[in-house]
């Protein structure tokens, strides 16, 4: 089955893989320059003692990340901002609800991608659903336009397709970027097994509840609840998908 979203999507998340080359600050956010997957990586915390941080404030990134010849694909969650409630007992309201933060990376040599030309896609609540119902013969499209329902709609535009494989042994995973200020296509394809997709299903699943914010509602001593909500900056909250 086809299922056609179209939605105005525009939250992003820059995440940190454990890389070879020089990093970067990139709006606040750390990033590669230069992009090289090692052989084996750890998203394990030896390494916060060294650095004088503790492992209750250390901002952990652990992205999943698909290699392959043409092009890299990396998920990872991109949770809610809250602000709080202006009242007696304070407390928290979800200001923004998260997304599953999908990037591709273009390669550019055997096990070297580039970051620089790097395209995101920001999956919905929902969206996540309809990825995770998806079946061994479905198919998917999701369409983003930052300026739907105006009249600058259509000049810029992001095209997710997620299609089964003959013979049920993966799926395709395509993005397509259409710009028609600079009249540019750029078409980005990742082959997924059908075990990467299952991984990639099964992390989505588990990310589902804490990106619509839930985790808070059924764990009352977060550390959120009782101090103040993580600090976000709204603008950059919202532009980061269509910013490179």
């Amino acid at each position: 089955m086809l299922n056609r979203w179209r939605s105005l999507l525009y939250r992003n998340h820059s995440s940190k893989t454990l890389l070879s080359g020089k990093w970067g600050d990139s709006r606040g956010a750390l990033c590669p320059q230069g992009f090289e997957p090692r052989a084996a990586f750890s998203t394990s915390i030896h390494g916060f003692a060294a650095t004088g941080n503790s492992s209750a404030n250390a901002r952990v990134f652990a992205p999943y990340t698909i290699y392959k010849g043409k092009a890299a694909l990396s998920v990872s969650p991109l949770l809610p901002t809250f602000s709080k409630i202006d009242s007696a007992n304070g407390g928290l309201r979800v200001d923004r609800r998260g997304s599953m933060m999908l990037t591709f990376l273009p390669a550019i040599g055997e096990r070297k991608y580039d970051w620089e030309k790097r395209q995101k896609f920001a999956l919905s609540p929902t969206e996540v659903g309809s990825l995770i119902s998806m079946g061994a013969h479905d198919a998917s499209e999701f369409y983003h336009d930052p300026a739907m329902k105006s009249s600058n709609a259509g000049q810029v535009s992001k095209k997710l397709f997620i299609k089964a494989l003959d013979g049920g042994n993966g799926y395709m995973v395509s993005l397509t970027v259409t710009n028609n200020i600079l009249k540019s296509i750029e078409r980005i394809n990742v082959p997924v097994t059908t075990a990467e997709f299952a991984v990639l299903k099964t992390a989505c699943s588990f990310a589902l509840p804490h990106i619509i914010g839930w985790d808070r509602l059924t764990n009352q001593s977060h550390k959120f609840i009782e101090g103040s909500p993580p600090k976000v900056n709204p603008k950059q909250h919202l532009d980061l998908e269509w910013d490179r």
